[in-house]
């Protein structure tokens, strides 16, 4: 049956996920769920857990496969490929590609730490390659994703890239050598929030609420404060002071907060995760050599 131009997906190319983990799983998830793409336009690969892909085949309707030759001709074939292997096995993986690619071919790379150079290294030739950064929100389309381009891009390829990725949420558009601090603050940030929940609702707990109880609170707390933020268009620093009172009982936790250096904290975090990225990205680059 013909679709009209109201009904028809914004990305009409096949899509190959090299990978099958977590966050090529929410990816998919917010492009099928919000009809971007057709499920059987999807094709997901692994290496060795047929399990996997067949949940992944059940739960969203896409295409899957782990036999090792016909792999090689799905990816042979496919216009884009989204690379979504673990770090661990990406320069095998990487190696063993780049020898039955052609030079039209589009890759996108959700791999941590993964530079473009190495990524063009281990393929043995400058394909065109976006680099990015998405994170698991994405399966819901609020995720948040930083964009970096080869020189080999199309501005056909960058807008397919672009609409891939606005269909799960916000994009932001950086120069590379920017994306392991992007991955400390977006790629991880979400697992510090829910870190913080985890603590709230624990405090809740120990203080005599239900579970249930405390988790509701926590997690309205959590959703009013950040639309507060998207709402208002006033700093967190301005919103934090307007309900901070002077010698009152959020003063109170917030100096409780900065006795354990809070704010530094944070920070830290942030940075640790970007420097461990650079990390598995030097390893990779060593791998290439």
């Amino acid at each position: 049956m013909c679709q009209s131009p109201q009904n028809r997906p914004l990305i009409d190319k096949a899509l190959t996920f090299y990978g099958a983990g977590s966050m090529a799983e929410a990816i998919v998830k917010g492009l099928t769920q919000r009809h971007v793409i057709e499920p059987e336009n999807i094709t997901m690969l692994n290496r060795s857990n047929l399990q996997r892909l067949q949940e992944l085949q059940q739960r969203y309707g896409v295409r899957t496969e782990n036999d090792p030759q016909a792999k090689r001709e799905i990816l042979a074939a496919s216009p884009v490929i989204v690379l979504a292997m673990k770090p661990k096995d990406a320069a095998k993986a990487l190696k063993e590609l780049g020898a039955f690619l052609s030079p039209d071919q589009l890759l996108v790379s959700v791999i941590a730490g993964l530079s473009i150079q190495t990524t063009q290294t281990l393929l043995g030739q400058n394909q065109p390659l976006a680099r990015t950064m998405p994170n698991t929100s994405s399966s819901i389309g609020l995720g948040s994703t930083g964009l970096s381009f080869s020189k080999e891009m199309t501005e056909d390829m960058r807008i397919l890239v672009m609409t891939l990725f606005q269909a799960v949420g916000d994009v932001t558009v950086i120069d590379e050598d920017k994306m392991d601090v992007l991955t400390g603050i977006s790629g991880s940030g979400p697992a510090y929030f829910y870190y913080m929940m985890e603590a709230m609702t624990a405090a809740g707990i120990r203080g005599g609420l239900t579970a249930e109880q405390s988790h509701e609170l926590t997690l309205q707390t959590i959703m009013g404060a950040a639309r507060m933020v998207q709402v208002t268009g006033e700093q967190p620093s301005a919103l934090r002071a307007k309900i901070t009172s002077p010698n009152g009982s959020t003063q109170a936790a917030l100096e409780r907060l900065d006795q354990g250096d809070f704010f530094e904290t944070v920070i830290a975090a942030v940075n640790r995760c970007a420097e461990r990225s650079r990390e598995m990205g030097a390893a990779l680059k060593g791998q290439a050599q």
